[in-house]
């Protein structure tokens, strides 16, 4: 009997790295999915906590849970990378360390996510201690069906540990570039070349908010200083990246992306201008990520005219 899709193999992937302090809420809550038919690849990043040996107890205790322990140090980025890769399911669930799943996460992303290469939910904001904190990601952030790489340009709101994505977009993906991230970013604007990407409007995640976040953090001490320079040349790869990647099938979005990349090629009064035009023609999709108003959307296409974001 063929398997139906609402009986898939998910691949759980789960990127550590000294997460023991609430590493056994998290993946507590992952063995206790409703839906079953799951593996747990779990890659650690050389942990000098007692992460991998929490790990390695489950690995011990249940015969789904794989463990890898990285033999140096790759980062966040490329410790997902490896753990999809060496996922078999057509489905993949990435994972952080810190959250704790609700018990139908995967089986309602699952049952909706159809032709979609990502399906992804709302999350509740939890403290370190794990109370709500009375707010909802979609409170901060826009969560939508994004369906236009244009809705890229700058940014986005698709978080991975909301996510499920095909194996399939995974691959289209790979490698994840150094020059941007979080890698969930990068998915969803490759996602949107092959359909748009499907939003539950459902708090299936508690995403836990403390002073050890990576991203998303209270605190800024966590988040790298950069210098204008650092941050103009990140900008002019970041969109010389999304052009390249962009279809050349995609016409009008790859024209789009063109003229952005060449007025982020300096900073001049003709660049000035065409980034500002570009910015105010489509500011309904550059900025869709955005909680912002008419108003403030404009008074952000004037900014960039003054400087490179």
């Amino acid at each position: 009997m063929a398997t139906t899709q609402s009986q898939a193999l998910v691949s759980v992937v789960i990127a550590t790295f000294n997460g023991g302090r609430f590493l056994q809420e998290q993946l507590n809550s992952i063995i206790r999915q409703t839906h079953q038919n799951l593996e747990i690849i779990a890659i650690d990043d050389c942990s000098t906590d007692n992460t991998a040996s929490i790990l390695s107890d489950y690995a011990a205790q249940y015969p789904n849970f794989t463990f890898v322990k990285n033999e140096q140090n790759i980062g966040y980025q490329k410790n997902f990378e490896k753990g999809f890769l060496l996922a078999k399911g057509e489905f993949i669930a990435p994972c952080d360390q810190d959250d704790i799943w609700l018990p139908t996460k995967i089986e309602v992303l699952l049952n909706n996510i159809g032709n979609h290469p990502i399906a992804y939910c709302d999350s509740n904001f939890i403290n370190h201690s794990g109370e709500l904190l009375g707010e909802k990601m979609s409170d901060a952030k826009a969560l939508i069906d994004f369906d236009d790489p244009i809705m890229f340009v700058v940014g986005g709101s698709v978080a991975g540990h909301a996510m499920l994505i095909t194996k399939q977009l995974v691959m289209e993906t790979l490698p994840f570039p150094d020059k941007i991230m979080p890698h969930d970013y990068w998915l969803a604007f490759v996602a949107t070349f092959y359909g748009s990407l499907k939003f539950i409007d459902q708090a299936l995640v508690l995403y836990r908010r403390h002073d050890s976040n990576l991203f998303g953090s209270f605190n800024s001490k966590n988040k790298p200083r950069e210098t204008s320079w650092q941050r103009i040349t990140d900008a002019q790869q970041r969109v010389r990246l999304l052009y390249e990647k962009c279809p050349d099938g995609l016409t009008d979005k790859k024209e789009v992306f063109r003229k952005i990349c060449k007025s982020y090629e300096q900073y001049s009064l003709a660049n000035n201008f065409e980034r500002m035009g570009v910015f105010f023609k489509y500011r309904k999709e550059i900025l869709s990520y955005k909680k912002r108003n008419e108003l403030r959307r404009c008074l952000y296409c004037l900014k960039v005219f003054f400087k490179i974001i």
